[in-house]
C-alpha cells in the first residue's frame, strides 16, 4: 500500500505526506490478489500498466473536480 501511495504522490506532484496507522486486529498480514477467476470466468486480462492506469484515473478526477 505504501508503494502505491508513493506512486500516486509522485504522479500527482502532491506534497501530502503518508500517514501510517496501526492495522486493525483482524487485518490480513499478507495480501496476494489473484485474477485467475476473472481470467477463467470473464476471459479478462489487464491491458493497462499500473502507472498508465493511475495517470488516467488522476486525469479523470482532476477533470471531475474542475467542473
Amino acid at each position: 500500500m505504501r508503494e502505491l501511495a508513493e506512486r500516486v504522490l509522485a504522479l500527482t506532484g502532491s506534497k501530502s505526506r503518508i500517514v501510517e496507522c496501526p492495522l486493525p486486529v483482524d487485518d490480513p498480514k499478507v495480501r496476494q490478489p489473484d485474477i485467475a477467476r476473472a481470467r477463467a470466468t470473464l476471459g479478462w486480462e489487464p491491458r493497462v500498466p499500473l502507472d498508465e492506469g493511475l495517470r488516467r484515473t488522476i486525469a479523470y478526477f482532476r477533470e471531475l473536480v474542475a467542473r
